[in-house]
């Protein structure tokens, strides 16, 4: 049986739950020692194991899991969930449960891909534009040398789709599965094919590619530092400006339901 990190470093982490959606409190370094972890016990096992699932939370993500249910359970269920997203430092803070550092997605992905480089591990991406996750393969080879990248794959998240990718990702021998469809979309699809998925780990990782092939520009370290990524985001894509409601909608539920709802 594959653990979580939650067995495998007991004394280091811990869940809190904000607005009943669950994050660990780690670190990014715990993130990757425990993907190692993983999945060097995948490939130790001599049943038939199953893929885990790593989700990386941030604000909109807790909003969306308040109607949706079937995103909060996968969400809640997953191997390990990351506080990606200052929204969900700040709000860890006020609950007096704080996580140890905001985990980004594009950040552990790159972290992953040197991971996988000095294990000879091997990444699959998956989903985004035509094109972008090739794009996305050259820079992460550039960051990670020696990384073995064993394919890329646009697709979509259609059901009609999955026995193809499935088949694909097999092919490949993958052991690491980045997929870039969106949330919820990603994240649902990965829980949908766990027990079929022929790899170690799945994690969604949402615009990663398009901001590693440089079709996307990061906030400058500045923002990024102060907590504000999202406010360079907004300025130069300000047609995201109904998805950045989630932000107050966020804070304000978070400010209601108080301490005494999910705090410690």
């Amino acid at each position: 049986m594959i653990q979580t990190l939650h067995t495998l470093q007991p004394e280091k982490t811990s869940t809190l739950y904000i607005l009943g959606v669950r994050v660990d409190r780690v670190t990014q370094q715990q993130v990757v020692a425990a993907t190692e972890a993983m999945i060097d016990q995948y490939h130790a096992s001599v049943s038939s194991p199953v893929c885990q699932q790593i989700v990386t939370v941030n604000p909109e993500f807790v909003v969306a899991a308040q109607r949706n249910v079937d995103f909060r359970l996968c969400i809640n269920k997953a191997a390990l969930v990351t506080a990606d997203g200052v929204g969900i430092v700040l709000a860890s803070r006020y609950l007096r449960r704080p996580v140890p550092e905001r985990v980004t997605g594009i950040d552990t992905v790159v972290a992953l891909a040197k991971m996988c480089a000095e294990r000879d591990f091997r990444l699959y991406l998956l989903g985004a534009a035509p094109g972008v996750a090739e794009e996305a393969a050259d820079r992460l080879r550039i960051l990670a040398p020696g990384l073995q990248i064993v394919g890329t794959y646009s697709g979509s998240p259609a059901r009609v789709e999955e026995d193809e990718i499935i088949e694909r990702i097999r092919e490949a021998q993958a052991d690491l599965v980045c997929v870039a469809y969106g949330a919820p979309a990603q994240d649902l699809w990965i829980a949908r094919n766990l027990s079929r998925l022929p790899a170690a780990i799945a994690m969604g990782v949402g615009g990663t590619f398009d901001f590693l092939a440089g079709r996307q520009q990061r906030a400058p370290r500045i923002f990024q530092r102060s907590g504000m990524e999202w406010v360079y985001r907004l300025y130069r894509e300000p047609w995201r400006w109904k998805r950045m409601l989630a932000l107050p909608k966020f804070a304000v539920k978070v400010l209601l339901k108080g301490r005494h709802a999910y705090g410690a």
